[in-house]
């Protein structure tokens, strides 16, 4: 479904992914864990056309969308969740959702999106005409998920969904994350630095260093690798 292929992405003169190639399958959870710094966001921001690769290419079903805009590319059915969630505080739930259905043309499938939406986070159902600023922590994380899944992704980015977020509320993202692709067959890409929650939900895993793929493999493997358990797990 998505293939990176040599990806480069350039800030100015500053090169910040240098090269990197990976392939995600129709239905899989795939991740990308690795510090602050290591490119994950940045080559999500690509995918999403929201940078524009300095070079390789980025394909999408066969289609290379390197070029593309972004919302030519949430109308090819990507959608992105952004890192530090991104809403829009004086909005209303609601009404944050319903910016996510801009590029739908129909307006009674927000309908039936909306729904979706409310029956993955019934918080936001019970808080939809409240201001979006007015929710905890957690709760704008899943309006950023709900909103991303209002235009009816076959493929979700998520940025760091775990951020900021107490271990209780991470585990109902994790599991929201997997009904979604489990019963609506969303394909997923992760990026994460609780690798943990990473591991623990995904079918493949990427290791992100300086800009470059370290690792990779079925994600109970990588977390089993020497590096992967003394850098990124803290255990000998």
């Amino acid at each position: 479904m998505l293939e990176l292929n040599d990806l480069r992405v350039a800030y100015g003169r500053v090169e910040v992914v240098h090269g990197i190639s990976l392939s995600i399958g129709q239905g899989e959870i795939a991740c990308c864990v690795g510090s602050n710094g290591a490119g994950k966001t940045s080559t999500l921001k690509a995918i999403s056309g929201l940078v524009r690769p300095s070079g390789g290419k980025v394909l999408f079903d066969g289609r290379d969308i390197s070029r593309l805009s972004p919302h030519e590319i949430v109308r090819l059915g990507i959608s992105h969740v952004p890192e530090g969630r991104r809403i829009f505080k004086d909005l209303t739930v609601r009404e944050n959702l319903r910016m996510g259905a801009y590029s739908r043309c129909i307006d009674p499938s927000f309908d039936a999106a909306i729904d979706r939406v409310y029956a993955y986070f019934p918080r936001l159902r019970e808080r939809q005409k409240q201001p979006a600023g007015t929710l905890s922590g957690g709760e704008q994380q899943m309006l950023s998920i709900g909103r991303a899944l209002i235009s009816g992704p076959r493929l979700l980015l998520v940025d760091e969904p775990s951020f900021g977020l107490a271990p209780l509320i991470i585990e109902e993202i994790a599991r929201i994350l997997e009904d979604i692709n489990s019963s609506e067959g969303v394909t997923v890409f992760l990026v994460e630095q609780n690798v943990n929650m990473a591991f623990a939900i995904s079918d493949h895993t990427w290791v992100m260093e300086n800009g470059e793929i370290v690792l990779s493999g079925e994600s109970q493997q990588v977390a089993e690798d020497p590096h992967v358990r003394h850098a990124y797990l803290g255990l000998a």
